[in-house]
């Protein structure tokens, strides 16, 4: 039965397919040699009809949905985690979450491009350690692996939507030298997001580290200033 559960997700899947958008796709996430996503492979699936497939299998096992997240098609792995997250936000149980954050982080290597990582990370890792101990974000916000650490920050985005900042600061402060400009992305975005609830907050950030953070974390992170402000922060 479970094979048979996980081949009928997978047509389906396969089903909404365009060969014309999976090429896009590719290039799209980089899939070339030595870029970032290199080698995944893509049906050609847009994110509304992976989130249809994901609501109608959402009472797949977790077995089930981890061996969907060990699929070598991109699209099987984020209909995986659109499972997961409805899984986490059903849970009745701190036990339950638990259990889905675990198998989330346990995972983390086959969560391995920034879409994956920025549709699922904040709504599970994020949402469990609201009111727990946060340790385990600046551990992987010190890893080598790029998408752990996209996890670190982008998990923040929680915290941010309910005005708890520390972290988000503390993270990008850890992050502000990475070489890699997907972390110069995401870490730009949150700032934006905690400037747009508190730009005082943002401000003293940037009064601290915009003559020496990344150019495009900048200008991601001032992205909601007016010309004036942005102009003194550019012109470093």
């Amino acid at each position: 039965m479970t094979n048979l559960i996980i081949n009928l997700i997978i047509q389906e899947i396969e089903h909404f397919g365009s060969p014309e958008r999976a090429k896009h796709s590719m290039r799209f996430f980089k899939t070339g040699l030595d870029q970032y996503g290199e080698g995944d492979i893509f049906y050609g699936v847009t994110v509304p009809e992976m989130r249809s497939v994901a609501r109608k299998y959402c009472n797949i096992s977790l077995d089930d949905t981890i061996k969907l997240l060990h699929n070598t098609y991109h699209e099987c792995r984020l209909v995986a985690l659109l499972i997961l997250v409805e899984k986490y936000e059903r849970a009745k149980t701190d036990i339950e979450k638990k259990q889905v954050y675990e198998l989330y982080l346990r995972n983390a290597k086959y969560i391995n491009n920034w879409d994956l990582v920025d549709l699922s990370s904040h709504k599970i890792v994020g949402a469990y350690l609201y009111d727990k101990d946060r340790d385990i974000l600046y551990r992987l916000a010190k890893s080598s692996d790029l998408w752990e650490k996209r996890i670190s920050i982008i998990s923040t985005f929680y915290f941010i939507y309910r005005k708890d900042f520390d972290d988000s600061i503390k993270i990008a402060e850890i992050l502000l030298n990475d070489k890699h400009d997907l972390i110069h992305k995401a870490v730009g975005w949150m700032l934006r997001e905690v400037g747009k609830r508190d730009q005082d907050i943002l401000e003293k950030f940037l009064k601290k580290h915009y003559k020496t953070m990344p150019r495009t974390m900048l200008r991601y992170a001032i992205e909601k200033f007016d010309e004036k402000k942005k102009k003194f922060y550019m012109n470093k």
